[in-house]
């Protein structure tokens, strides 16, 4: 098994646009199953829509314009990579974060190609391990783990290579400690981050309040004006989220619930 460590850089813009972003730049590192580093890919990314890179971007990725338009479309780019990631036997993405994945996924969908291949690919969000590992719930930047274990880091942030480069030497160090059955595979969200976490703290402090949490009352109090739920793939997601979280609640809540619930039924 190789472990590939994965960074995208993608085109932001400064306003609301009904265009996609789209991945700028593509940067990985091949780790074997000693974790020994054997092997690196790395290529720009000429985008279809903002072909010309805003000031923000730039200033983030120091990415020269000249660059961009001289780079490769994505169809080439990411054939070029899957072929690249082919020549592992077998091998998981190791990723910082969601983002990477979702942004792959979403660019080959709107070049209309076959998204197969990244809906298959097994990959471990080393984010969340970290996390696990340190016990906290604040995401943090792969800079800020590198400074916590004591590893300098090199390379400039926000370019891919180097970022997946960093990336490698968190993992390196945390590697014993994260749980790969935690390894997921790409799943479409409609929901943000935003919104999950607005479902889940309001689960707290309904528990708090001794209130009994239905759905209902999360609807009524917490989410009205605030999500948009007229898409019901969104309604589902924000559901399952909401039930997750009662599973998480102290016993005396869920019994609390089963007890309205029960109520409920009566005439």
């Amino acid at each position: 098994m190789d472990y590939i460590i994965l960074d995208i850089e993608f085109n932001g813009r400064k306003f609301a646009s009904e265009l996609p972003m789209e991945v700028i730049e593509i940067g990985a590192v091949r780790l074997d199953s000693n974790l020994k580093h054997t092997d690196e890919f790395s290529a720009l990314i000429k985008p279809v829509y903002f072909a010309k890179l805003n000031s923000f971007i730039k200033k983030k990725t120091g990415i020269p314009q000249e660059d961009i338009d001289r780079a490769h479309g994505f169809v080439k780019v990411i054939k070029e990579f899957t072929a690249w990631l082919n020549r592992s036997d077998a091998f998981m993405l190791i990723t910082w974060g969601g983002e990477d994945m979702k942004r792959i996924v979403y660019d080959t969908r709107m070049h209309k190609l076959d998204d197969s291949y990244w809906l298959s690919a097994p990959y471990f969000d080393l984010l969340k391990g970290y996390l696990r590992y340190k016990n906290v719930t604040n995401d943090v930047s792969v800079e800020a783990a590198l400074l916590d274990l004591e590893i300098t880091a090199e390379g400039t942030a926000h370019r891919a290579l180097d970022d997946a480069r960093m990336t490698a030497e968190v993992f390196r160090a945390v590697f014993n400690s994260l749980d790969f059955e935690r390894a997921q595979y790409y799943k479409d969200t409609y929901t943000n981050a935003k919104e999950r976490r607005l479902v889940k703290n309001a689960v707290r402090s309904m528990a708090s309040q001794k209130a009994a949490p239905t759905w209902e009352l999360l609807n009524e109090k917490y989410l009205k004006d605030k999500i948009e739920l007229t898409d019901l793939r969104k309604i589902v997601e924000l559901r399952e989220i909401f039930e997750a979280e009662l599973l998480k609640a102290p016993q005396k809540t869920q019994q609390k619930t089963a007890g309205s619930a029960d109520s409920a039924t009566v005439t």
